[in-house]
């Protein structure tokens, strides 16, 4: 039985940093999300991809027990986004967008899927999350991202789906530009007053904050001495918490708190190399020894005064 959905999108990404350029790669909210999270759980993906996309690429996958009967190859061209970054890797710039399939998809979830534990509704228009909502049967958490784009387009839609979910996944820019506040603890209050029981805040090299309706949980960035690409690294940590989350089976407020630092060292590892390479290549013994460390990072005792 699947334990976790995610609907999003699969891609090819051409992207251009400081430190190299990566033409037509394998990226997309879904698939980024998938290659992390199928390290604690098994996942089952709904996206779509067109006649020119290679299935061969994915296919180490399913040997992690990742179900891709949700994947449609439909008529026409895969999604594909071009992006550059300048030396600050937090803000990347779009220089193309081509919807192509994905356009007029229509996600379809198989049964197989329906009853899933936890559900990631990774960025895509929140009609299609709308509609993934509807076809699932009762999730213990459903998660969901945007972006500025459909915060901009589709604000009214947007907060209604918002409404539905347990939880809210975003960066802090995204937040300000939902809640309409420039403080993230008065934003993400608002959320909450909304219905989710929590937010979870990404602010990339700053780390991640989270809240809820009792609490404030703050997590640094694991410290890095190399990063070539930092797409992708936003849905690798929503991969990274809810396969955690779906491993544990509960969201607790701590299963929640370690769930956000596996997030973190999952997308530690994926912007040490350009499009899904890294982590296509990464062995659980690293993640589990990244982990650890990451936890010392961050113990400093009991105060003595």
């Amino acid at each position: 039985m699947i334990k976790l959905l995610v609907a999003g999108t699969v891609a090819y990404d051409s992207i251009e940093t400081p430190f190299g350029k990566a033409e037509n790669v394998l990226g997309g909210s879904a698939l980024h999300f998938t290659n992390a999270a199928s390290f604690f759980a098994d996942v089952g993906i709904v996206a779509a991809v067109g006649k020119d996309f290679e299935l061969s690429e994915i296919e180490f996958l399913k040997e992690r027990n990742v179900d891709m009967s949700g994947l449609a190859v439909d008529e026409g061209r895969t999604f594909r986004w071009e992006g550059k970054y300048g030396y600050d890797l937090n803000q990347a710039i779009t220089l193309k967008t081509e919807l192509n399939v994905i356009e007029t998809y229509r996600p379809s979830v198989p049964e197989g899927f329906r009853n899933a534990d936890f559900l990631f509704l990774a960025n895509i228009d929140p009609d299609l999350q709308a509609h993934v909502i509807d076809q699932v049967r009762s999730p213990t958490a459903i998660v969901l991202d945007t972006m500025n784009f459909w915060i901009e387009h589709k604000y009214d839609r947007l907060m209604d789906v918002i409404r539905r979910v347990h939880m809210l996944v975003i960066n802090e820019a995204e937040l300000r530009e939902i809640a309409k506040e420039h403080n993230l603890v008065k934003g993400a209050r608002k959320i909450i007053d909304l219905g989710p029981a929590c937010v979870v805040v990404k602010r990339g090299e700053y780390g991640v904050f989270m809240m809820n309706r009792d609490e404030i949980f703050l997590a640094p960035a694991f410290p890095l001495e190399d990063v070539f690409d930092p797409t992708g690294a936003g849905d690798t940590f929503a991969g990274g918490f809810m396969g955690y989350l779906a491993n544990i089976g509960e969201a607790s407020s701590e299963t929640i708190k370690q769930a956000i630092v596996m997030g973190t060292v999952m997308a530690s590892f994926n912007v040490e190399d350009f499009s899904i390479n890294r982590i296509k290549r990464l062995a659980y013994e690293e993640i589990r020894e990244r982990y650890t460390t990451f936890k010392g990072c961050m113990n400093f005792g009991e105060c003595k005064l």
